[in-house]
């Protein structure tokens, strides 16, 4: 693993200076990925067609030599698998249908094969990867994709899956144990085709009560953390559960992860503080200071380096890269942590 950081990270090693990837290093603010995307069509077009997708997972090593590819794809094609219809509206994201706030999840015809060209961007860009290079799978946390699933569109509050998870208590539960099941498949199915570490995003894991977090967050978690790695357990698997604050500390001793994703809102020292020692932490550049750029950025950067010394550390942001970011301003960043 010597050639490989990020691994070595996730074994507990603490680097200095720590290895780096963005989340959403692939997309928008690449000119590259611009033209592929003018070329090949819409979202879901591209995530669908592995030659493509693959080479958009490996643009941004190319350009900036990240120590790791985050394989483009998007949280929904579970759902999509599991038999809702899937589009990406131009400027308003993604519409998801039938709702389930008003349809049967057993009215869904599953549509597995949604999957197949997923793992064959896998397989091509694990063929293409720099030695140095981690490939890292993904997939939605079961809460986040029931937030979209429910409500059929993104929403700030996810107002529609609280309500159901609080008045229909078993509805809800069979959706996130449909979902969670459905994601120990898909995340096997990645490693089998060459990821060599999986992620769960909770996007919206900030919106939950303590125990509403405690019951859709960290038990589905836990239960596909271990599901996983019966299966393959020598795959580190990092949780981000965005928002989660203070409960941060309970997701880490309760959902087994390997490593645990901290967002911008989150003091990295108190993060340290509070973790378990030695649990690797990713984290957590402020996506708008990075568009920001200058003696900003560079501050960032070295606040976080020192907070987080001595302790496992990927450098990452604390959520996706802005598309309006500029080229110069990652050549920055990438230059402040390697110092």
């Amino acid at each position: 693993m010597a050639d490989k950081p990020i691994l070595n990270v996730l074994k507990g090693e603490a680097l200095d200076p720590p290895p780096i990837w963005f989340m959403r290093q692939a997309g928008r603010y690449l000119p590259e990925y611009r033209a592929l995307r003018a070329d090949r069509g819409g979202f879901l077009d591209l995530v669908y067609d592995s030659e493509a997708a693959a080479e958009v997972t490996l643009q941004p090593l190319r350009r900036y030599g990240f120590d790791a590819a985050i394989l483009f794809s998007d949280i929904l094609i579970v759902p999509h698998a599991m038999g809702q219809h899937l589009r990406f509206l131009a400027g308003e994201g993604p519409d998801l249908s039938p709702r389930l706030a008003v349809a049967d999840l057993a009215s869904l015809t599953p549509a597995h094969h949604h999957f197949d060209p997923i793992y064959e961007t896998v397989r091509r860009v694990a063929a293409d990867l720099p030695q140095h290079a981690t490939l890292i799978g993904f997939a939605g946390s079961p809460w986040t994709v029931a937030t979209y699933m429910v409500n059929g569109s993104g929403s700030k509050e996810q107002a529609e899956a609280r309500l159901m998870a609080y008045r229909e208590r078993g509805r809800f539960a069979a959706l996130i144990d449909a979902i969670s099941d459905l994601t120990v498949e898909y995340l096997c199915g990645q490693i089998e085709a060459g990821a060599e570490v999986v992620q769960l995003f909770d996007s919206w894991s900030g919106s939950l009560a303590p125990e509403e977090f405690f019951r859709w967050c960290i038990t589905p978690t836990r239960r596909i953390v271990d599901a996983v790695r019966a299966r393959h357990p020598d795959t580190p698997i990092i949780g981000f559960p965005k928002g989660a604050g203070g409960k941060l500390l309970r997701y880490a001793r309760e959902t087994g992860v390997d490593a645990i994703g901290i967002d911008e809102s989150v003091d990295p020292a108190w993060a340290h503080e509070i973790l378990p020692a030695g649990l690797p932490v990713q984290g957590n550049l402020d996506p708008m200071v990075l568009l920001t750029g200058g003696k900003a950025l560079t501050d960032a950067v070295a606040a976080i380096r020192a907070a987080l010394k001595g302790r496992p550390h990927i450098f990452n942001l604390g959520h996706g890269i802005s598309k309006e970011t500029p080229l110069a301003h990652v050549d920055e960043a990438l230059a402040a942590i390697r110092a």
